[in-house]
């Protein structure tokens, strides 16, 4: 438990990266960076900004929730958490010990796009490495995956299916 007089917005940010993401587990919010702004007052009263992956991101609910719990249980007695959604929420504001971790965890990260030609489906898609054997030989099998965040790919060598945390 943090005591008042560590209220600052650095034991915050520590507090908040305890915040799973409750879609993909292996991420704190922080990592997944969907905390935007922290703001302690009177040591006591505290306003966290988030942003989420995609607007109507059924996880919100759920994260606030967790953020609302570790925070009173660190003896905040105020928390307020605002949604900001402009600017949008990007990849680029993920970690890169999140973007490891997702790979580690079975799902390719995001990476910047690249195009390649696949000749066993005749079209350019992403290039995007199967996180099991690392090779490029893949192939989307769905725009949608396990959460709309994510899409679902097919490694042609290995023959694993796999998730990939869509660039946006």
């Amino acid at each position: 438990m943090v005591s008042n007089q560590q209220h600052t917005e650095d034991a915050v940010w520590q507090l908040l990266s305890t915040v799973k993401d409750p879609e993909v587990p292996v991420l704190s919010v922080v990592e997944l960076g969907i905390i935007r702004k922290v703001c302690v007052e009177n040591s006591d009263t505290v306003t966290i900004s988030i942003t989420p992956t995609y607007s109507g991101c059924p996880a919100m609910d759920v994260i606030r929730m967790q953020l609302h719990m570790v925070l009173l249980e660190n003896g905040f007695k105020k928390v307020n958490i605002e949604q900001t959604l402009s600017p949008a929420w990007t990849t680029d504001w993920m970690t890169k010990e999140g973007k490891e971790k997702l790979k580690a965890y079975g799902i390719a990260p995001p990476l910047p796009k690249q195009a390649v030609c696949n000749p066993e489906v005749f079209q350019k898609e992403e290039a995007i490495q199967c996180p099991q054997c690392l090779s490029y030989h893949t192939h989307m099998v769905s725009r949608f995956g396990s959460t709309a965040c994510k899409a679902l790919y097919q490694c042609l060598d290995c023959k694993e299916p796999f998730d990939y945390f869509k660039c946006h």
